[in-house]
């Protein structure tokens, strides 16, 4: 298990994080310390249906599993819900591990397991990973350590969210038909977190939030075709698993509520003689570097260890029972091996050349409502249901 590094993170842009922490002060948190039970813990229940790439238009070679996107479904108890809320608004996970960026105002990322061993014991414990693989087709495992429980923070004054309640109900109209799911009429103009398709193979995005009075707050999605399809937000202890590597999508502006934090654990195929695609372009500029290489090249180099000893024993096993030498099947065992550490060479960038807080980001693709239309109903999207 990777150790956090105590290196600061003064190189990215820095949060004025005091309203957080006031809203946090405010709200009774559960006290630290708990540990993770599965039994008590979890509280599954399946997903009500689960989109396939080849629903929204990929072929079926895209990506490393045939699932696109699932329903949300509920799979933490509101206790651990808590328990993760606790060590999030500790102190030290907001004065040492925030970062900001020009796609998300608030992160936390990070910060397990030194800050928080729960969060960390729950998303690597065997019973929630059977069910994230179950719910993606294939068999998964966390990225590494300083992707679990990536935070992306909303939190808004009283001020604010009276406003934005009194919107609502001003321009009901907007989004009535599709009871609060797919109208608000904001959501573009402040998104959570703007268009872009994610570092690694596969996420689960857990709600962190009483959702009770929100507007919004949806995952958009891109389609092959270009279409936008909005996957409903998930509520409190509840969770959405996509493949967002290959996916682009968007987490959509929330109303109505005073906060909006979600938690976001990445993961990979546990299987080495899976392609592993994985890029650092999404998460480099809000990191440690120390640790994001250390752990990045750690895991890949544990891949290409494992593919090269299974490359010897075929080896072996060929020569022992007199078969001829694989020569084309060796040389494209280099070729691959190649590409692999050729990829892990590129995503590895300089410390110097790496800008803070400045990540890519794609355009949206659709034409936004102009000021002079902002009067009309935005055009509809597709939503799964």
């Amino acid at each position: 298990m990777a150790a956090v590094a105590t290196q600061t993170v003064a190189a990215s842009p820095r949060l004025k994080i005091r309203p957080i922490i006031e809203h946090a002060t405010a709200l009774k948190q559960a006290p630290l310390g708990t540990k993770f039970e599965p039994k008590k813990h979890l509280d599954y229940a399946a997903p009500p249906q689960v989109i396939m790439m080849k629903d929204i238009g990929f072929a079926e070679d895209v990506g490393v599993s045939p699932v696109a996107v699932s329903q949300p479904f509920q799979l933490f108890s509101r206790e651990a819900v808590q328990q993760m809320r606790a060590e999030i608004f500790q102190p030290e996970v907001m004065a040492n591990c925030s970062y900001s960026s020009n796609l998300a105002a608030c992160q936390l990322r990070g910060y397990a397991p030194k800050y928080a061993p729960f969060a960390y014991d729950a998303w690597n414990s065997p019973e929630t990973l059977k069910i994230i693989s179950s719910i993606a087709g294939i068999d998964l495992i966390p990225e590494m350590d300083f992707e679990i429980g990536h935070i992306n923070l909303m939190v808004k004054t009283d001020d604010e969210t009276k406003a934005e309640l009194a919107a609502i109900r001003k321009q009901k109209r907007f989004f009535a038909d599709d009871e609060g799911i797919a109208g608000c009429p904001w959501e573009d103009d402040k998104p959570i977190v703007g268009w872009h398709t994610d570092s690694y193979p596969f996420v689960c995005v857990l709600m962190l939030s009483d959702c009770t009075n929100m507007v919004g707050g949806e995952t958009a999605l891109r389609t092959a075709t270009g279409e936008i399809l909005k996957v409903r937000g998930p509520q409190e202890g509840s969770a959405v698993i996509l493949q967002g590597r290959y996916i682009t999508h968007q987490a959509l502006r929330a109303l109505g509520a005073k906060e909006r934090i979600t938690s976001v654990t990445s993961f990979r195929p546990r299987s080495a003689a899976i392609k592993d695609e994985s890029v650092l372009t999404t998460v480099r500029p809000v990191s440690v570097l120390s640790d994001l290489y250390y752990q990045f090249s750690e895991y890949r180099l544990e891949i290409m260890e494992e593919r090269i000893r299974k490359e010897r024993k075929d080896m072996m096993t060929r020569r022992r029972t007199g078969k001829k030498f694989d020569t084309m099947g060796h040389k494209r065992f280099l070729k691959e091996s190649y590409a692999f550490l050729k990829h892990t060479d590129q995503e590895v960038v300089e410390d110097s050349k790496v800008v803070a807080g400045m990540l890519p980001e794609h355009d949206y693709p659709d034409a936004e409502v102009g000021a002079e239309n902002s009067d009309k109903r935005p055009a509809k999207r597709a939503r799964v249901e």
